[in-house]
């Protein structure tokens, strides 16, 4: 699989961020396996595809808590989390506070920003 096949995975994934899709349909955006594309995502990127979706998707949420007026709940909806208490869990987990707590006191935190790959790589 070329570098520029797992660079078209990432564009899939920040064009989709705020959908319900994942593994299969990015897949089948790029023609190959789900299990191919999960093992060379996994061995270009560093992170499971899943994991890699799930940051992106909360570090996505984080910056629309502070730059935007959307209730936590429209947040959490636009995102893919079920319900209020399924997002703030995964943001506790993801940055040690609430939602709410990280909106009204501003945490410096580290989101994790989209991964840029060379074409030149070796791999």
């Amino acid at each position: 699989m070329s570098v520029k096949t797992i660079k078209a995975m990432l564009d899939w994934v920040e064009d989709n961020l705020e959908a319900d899709s994942g593994l299969p349909q990015m897949a089948l955006y790029v023609g190959y396996s789900d299990y191919y594309c999960s093992a060379k995502f996994h061995e270009y990127v560093g992170l499971p595809f899943r994991e890699y979706v799930f940051r992106r998707k909360i570090s996505r949420a984080a910056e629309a808590l502070l730059h935007t007026d959307c209730s936590i709940i429209e947040i959490a909806v636009q995102f893919g989390f079920s319900s209020h208490e399924a997002f703030t869990r995964a943001f506790k987990k993801a940055y040690g506070c609430s939602p709410r707590q990280y909106r009204k006191s501003r945490p410096d935190i580290a989101v994790f920003e989209r991964i840029h790959l060379e074409e030149h790589s070796s791999k």
